[in-house]
């Protein structure tokens, strides 16, 4: 019967591809409603570089607290991990217990850890793309949201891969017959300039031209000029001197490194030019300081 099922599922109208159900995803209560990610998609290669990323980036935070991380979904649903990362990246210590063992204090446990990730990230808990519910049955989808999510506000020293997507299987039982559809999942988004490269290139280089034409008539001021956006900025130092001049004040010489030498120095400049930005009440920008590509200037 559950095969019959499911075969009724796949050749439903509301089914633009062929693809299989586990027994258990057949299941359902009637106008029951389940997701799952479709097996395909998890062998996409940018897929599969964003989990490796972030699960490098999960154990570097953690390698003092003796964790090891190895599957996001296993290791990461009953929220001791989550507890543990995320009171690395925010300094505080959260009031939950260490261990749990029953799915109830589990679920106690991840309640209390993304509330307190929701108000971090100033995110309304009805907004998020994550739950308790979601995370505790292990939906790499919410997961991958969340600690995207994370990553970006925390400034991981990491760069995701853009435009990552996965396609995600929605079931859902009516009549008694199972009916099913396919979505796009967006985990990561298209950087704007990326989609600029790629289908508008003549437009870019209007909108390059028209950013010197603004920075040049700043800092011509004090006798400075620019040619390529690419480069020149790169190292921070005109993007301080042009937060002082749009602000109308001088940045003292000690707050920045006005001939910056290596890589760290550079780095330097760049977030201390996104602290000013910040003091001068710009949200905080979301390229990272240490990115080596143009479209974060």
């Amino acid at each position: 019967e559950l095969q019959e099922e499911g075969m009724n599922a796949i050749n439903l109208p509301l089914s633009p591809t062929q693809y299989e159900l586990h027994p258990e995803d057949t299941m359902l209560e009637e106008n029951e409603v389940r997701t799952m990610v479709d097996p395909n998609s998890r062998k996409d290669s940018k897929l599969q570089e964003l989990i490796k990323v972030l699960i490098d980036w999960i154990n570097d935070v953690l390698v003092g607290e003796r964790i090891i991380v190895k599957d996001l979904a296993e290791d990461l649903y009953d929220g001791q991990v989550l507890q543990k990362l995320f009171e690395k990246l925010e300094g505080e210590k959260l009031n939950v217990a260490e261990v749990t063992q029953s799915e109830i204090a589990q679920k106690q446990k991840l309640q209390t850890v993304l509330e307190r990730i929701n108000d971090a990230l100033k995110v309304p808990t009805r907004n998020t793309k994550w739950n308790v519910d979601s995370v505790h049955a292990k939906s790499i989808v919410a997961i991958l949201h969340l600690l995207v999510a994370l990553s970006q506000h925390f400034r991981a020293p990491i760069r995701l891969p853009d435009h990552v997507s996965i396609q995600v299987v929605v079931v859902q039982k009516r009549e008694g017959i199972l009916q099913s559809r396919q979505i796009q999942e967006e985990i990561t988004e298209r950087d704007a300039f990326d989609t600029l490269f790629d289908h508008a290139p003549d437009k870019l280089s209007v909108v390059k031209k028209t950013l010197i034409t603004f920075v040049n008539k700043h800092l011509n001021k004090l006798n400075l000029e620019v040619a390529e956006l690419d480069t020149q900025f790169a190292d921070g130092v005109y993007l301080v001197l042009l937060m002082g001049l749009l602000e109308g004040y001088f940045v003292p010489l000690y707050g920045f490194f006005l001939t910056p030498e290596n890589f760290e120095q550079k780095v330097h400049n760049v977030s201390f030019a996104f602290e000013l930005m910040q003091d001068g009440g710009l949200e905080r920008p979301k390229p990272r300081p240490e990115g080596k590509y143009s479209p974060a200037i």
